[in-house]
């Protein structure tokens, strides 16, 4: 549920936009699935409603690190739309990957306005994610998709309930079967049902990493309370943990080009509300058995224009600065919004708010 906030004064505001987080809270905790029905997918027709300030009532842009430049609040007659639960960009900068949890791929391409603002997605397509048995509407335990990356002429796809990595063909992820599965170095006892296999990234070819595929568990935690991760293949394979504090949870991850690691995480509670932070991780500090943390440079919660944020890319834009994507999963319920939000990084601003 979305509630007018134009004209209401601040005191109105704060306490509509906390009843939004408290009920999106509830909302996310229960989990929503519109049908367990198959679908041959196709085009979607994605309108999108502009979102000029991330506080609303307030003309400021700077969040921590990162600066708000635009945003969209999408919907479609596609029953289809929803529960986006990661997105990466094509070299392009306008087309790209993106999966829901349903077990489906989204793709399209960005539209800008003459100020270079997100404006619209257009050429959306929905489509069923085939498995390995070449079958798809397995159901939501089975394609619980929740990671993306794009290495070379692969698509990665990480799931969670029934854990795993699949690669597919790239072109033709779309209509076609994994043809791989990368081994994942971690117990399956210890990776939660629900709670496993959040975020995959690459690390850049040029870092200590090599390019490898890199994974951080949602809340699956090892006997010190750190999220398990490990570093999937390459020079270092192996396992490492991410500290876990504040009651945030892993949602998704994206490496920058210098190697860091930036980590997407949320928070959802009937004391804290519903939250969001990123984390900078230093690239050099990922490697086996390592315990690593990092600075926070970007915290927001409902006072702001969030939602459940579960998806983040970066891209260098024609200035040479580095934008942010942020997307956020509905899990198909009125009650809650598909956000796309775009903000230039800023790494003199970093701060460390916990």
């Amino acid at each position: 549920m979305h509630f007018p906030i134009g004209n209401t004064d601040s005191r109105c505001r704060s306490v509509a936009m906390k009843c939004v987080g408290l009920i999106a809270m509830l909302v996310i905790l229960g989990g929503c699935n519109p049908s367990d029905k198959a679908d041959d997918g196709g085009p979607a027709d994605i309108r999108a409603t502009a979102i000029s300030s991330f506080r609303p009532g307030s003309q400021e842009t700077q969040f921590g690190a990162l600066e708000f430049l635009g945003g969209l609040e999408l919907s479609s007659d596609n029953a289809l739309l929803g529960a986006i639960s990661a997105i990466r960009l094509r070299p392009d900068q306008r087309q790209f990957v993106s999966v829901l949890d349903t077990g489906h791929w989204l793709t399209g391409t960005i539209e800008r306005d003459d100020k270079g603002r997100l404006k619209g997605i257009a050429e959306a397509r929905i489509m069923p994610m085939i498995d390995r048995y070449g079958g798809t509407d397995a159901g939501k335990g089975a394609m619980d998709a929740e990671g993306l990356a794009l290495r070379g002429n692969h698509v990665l796809v990480g799931y969670e309930q029934n854990h795993r990595v699949d690669v597919y063909p790239d072109p033709g992820f779309e209509i076609s079967p994994p043809d791989d599965s990368l081994p994942i170095p971690i117990p399956r006892w210890q990776l939660r049902s629900n709670r496993s296999l959040e975020a995959l990234m690459i690390a850049p070819q040029s870092s200590p990493l090599a390019g490898a595929a890199v994974i951080v568990t949602e809340d699956s935690l090892d006997d010190k309370g750190n999220m398990i991760a490990a570093i999937l293949d390459g020079p270092l394979h192996g396992r490492f943990t991410v500290r876990h504090y504040g009651g945030f949870d892993v949602s998704d991850g994206v490496f920058l080009p210098d190697g860091d690691l930036l980590l997407l995480e949320r928070r959802f509670g009937l004391a804290r509300g519903l939250g969001v932070r990123i984390r900078r991780i230093a690239g050099a500090d990922i490697k086996p058995d390592a315990v690593v943390d990092g600075k926070v440079i970007f915290k927001a919660d409902t006072s702001e224009q969030i939602d459940n944020m579960e998806g983040i890319d970066v891209f260098r834009a024609a200035d040479g600065s580095l934008h942010l994507i942020l997307v956020s999963d509905d899990n198909h319920s009125i009650l809650q919004r598909s956000l796309m939000l775009e903000f230039r990084l800023h790494d003199e601003n970093a701060v460390n708010r916990n």
